[in-house]
């Protein structure tokens, strides 16, 4: 899926039709409606704002629940550091009830997630 946004980005040789929305918004919720699940490699500020989304919506319940790992250490760091508040606020969603996002050593282990 591509967004207008994205002016200069092409294609790779795994696309065999694209999806192209107006804005990065439209792309981004597009993309958590239509999944089955989600798996957060590493990434920069854009997959940092993906992975914030997701897991806020699941967090919220304002979509249906969906298997949602990282993969490897890199979101090790982060996870943390919101645990660490969310852990230690008393609320009726979220991380203080039990884990939303799970750290997948490898890809097989996100098959089983």
């Amino acid at each position: 899926m591509t967004a207008d946004f994205f002016k200069a980005a092409k294609l790779n040789a795994w696309i065999d039709v694209e999806v192209r929305m107006k804005t990065w918004e439209e792309r981004l919720f597009e993309l958590i409606r239509g999944a089955d699940g989600f798996v957060a490699c590493k990434g920069g500020t854009g997959t940092l704002v993906e992975l914030a989304v997701v897991w806020e919506m699941l967090n919220k319940s304002v979509m249906t629940a969906k298997p949602f790992a990282v993969l490897g250490d890199f979101w090790q760091p982060v996870l943390d550091r919101v645990r660490e508040v969310e852990v230690g606020t008393p609320a009726p969603w979220g991380e203080a009830n039990g884990r939303l996002v799970y750290v997948a050593t490898s890809p097989g282990d996100v098959q089983v997630i």
